[in-house]
């Protein structure tokens, strides 16, 4: 299957023999029989190169881990991402309905465009096809499992790029997702803020239904702000913003954050007594504190 979908990508971006570019190419022409085709065009998730070279290494975050990471402040993990390399990762500027709640979870991605009649025919031809809905709101329902987030690029619109509403919220809900992050709009504000359990991160709200932007892409790379966001990879948010990086980095995650606060309770410790400097504490611990830290440590086992 690999092998037949990246033929049918190569062939339909490859340029004519003319020397422009091909717009359509019949199955018989890259050697794809029909059927073949037909499975690629109704898998849920949709095909991306960039997804099936990357997927080997993503082993999954599990539960524990996301348990785990969710005991420690955002900064904390945020470090221990920066460390590896990853920079840009964290987004910040969207409004949340539950300030006082920590989103953390596995990315669900889908992406919108804006709609025109052409892109339309072709989002309801392949969701019959695939036998789902053509509005993501709804679709979102049956494909959720437990503990996902829904991750929605809509390019920063909200007028009339409402995502979903009260209805489509709680059936979203009830499936088991923990938390959606929507770069557009939100409707139903006010029925969202009772539900302290599920915290919405959005854009804007509005009054108008989803009408301007359809649905094209499921589980495939997005962008929220400016970061990237890959399906299946980690989300953790709060006040401050939203996190996101891949699930195999978890354990690194979990293990840097642990030596930050580890670290940042002597330094606490430190600065509380008043017989230090902040400079000799922070942000690196003097010659003198260093081998103090080393007895301190003997008494303060770590958690």
């Amino acid at each position: 299957m690999r092998r037949l979908a990246l033929t049918l990508v190569l062939a339909l971006l490859l340029p004519s023999a003319s020397g422009s570019a091909q717009t359509a190419v019949a199955p018989k022409d890259v050697g794809v029989d029909a059927a073949s085709l037909a499975r690629l065009r109704s898998a849920r998730d949709t095909w991306t190169p960039v997804m099936d070279v990357l997927r080997p290494a993503r082993t999954p975050v599990s539960d524990e881990q996301l348990a785990r990471l969710k005991a420690f402040p955002i900064e904390a993990v945020w470090g221990a991402i920066q460390r590896q390399k990853y920079q840009f990762c964290f987004v910040n500027g969207l409004e949340t309905t539950q300030p006082q709640t920590k989103l953390v979870g596995r990315a669900l991605t889908m992406r919108y465009l804006p709609v025109r009649p052409d892109l339309q025919q072709a989002v309801e031809t392949l969701a019959k096809e695939g036998d789902w809905d053509t509005g993501y709101n709804m679709r979102a329902s049956d494909d959720i499992r437990p503990g996902d987030v829904l991750v929605v690029e809509l390019g920063g619109t909200v007028d009339r790029a409402t995502f979903m509403g009260d209805v489509t919220g709680l059936a979203i809900k009830t499936a088991g997702a923990v938390g959606v992050v929507i770069d557009g709009g939100l409707r139903d504000l006010t029925e969202f803020l009772p539900w302290k359990d599920f915290p919405v991160y959005y854009r804007g709200a509005h009054a108008s239904a989803m009408a301007d932007q359809v649905g094209v892409e499921w589980n495939v790379p997005v962008r929220i702000g400016g970061v990237t966001v890959l399906p299946g990879d980690v989300v953790i948010g709060d006040e401050s913003g939203l996190l996101f990086f891949p699930p195999q980095l978890a354990a690194d995650a979990i293990k840097g954050a642990e030596d930050t606060l580890y670290t940042e309770t002597f330094k606490r410790e430190m600065i509380a007594s008043r017989k230090y400097r902040t400079k000799e504490v922070y942000p690196r611990l003097s010659p003198e504190l260093e081998k103090l830290f080393e007895e301190w440590k003997k008494t303060h086992p770590r958690p």
